[in-house]
């Protein structure tokens, strides 16, 4: 355990900062993974809107530093590919 205080405090930042990240992370993969179950499936509706929601939570996560900008567009990219593949 810290004993310095600036250790204590960083203690406490690094614990709200890794649940908040873990929220991010499971928010990120829930997306995806219910976009590539929708064009799994055929549903284009669906998919389509989904696919919108994928692109703006992914820009989130770039924005505040969570996602590299180059894996964000290729996330993007490839969601797009399939998307557009199935119609």
């Amino acid at each position: 355990m810290p004993k310095t205080s600036s250790a204590k405090k960083a203690l406490r930042q690094n614990l709200r900062r890794r649940a908040k990240n873990l929220e991010r992370q499971k928010k990120f993969k829930v997306t995806v993974k219910q976009l590539e179950k929708l064009i799994v499936e055929g549903k284009k509706e669906e998919a389509s809107r989904s696919l919108s929601q994928a692109y703006k939570t992914t820009d989130k996560l770039v924005k505040v530093g969570f996602l590299n900008e180059n894996k964000a567009r290729r996330v993007k990219s490839r969601l797009a590919k399939k998307c557009a593949a199935m119609k």
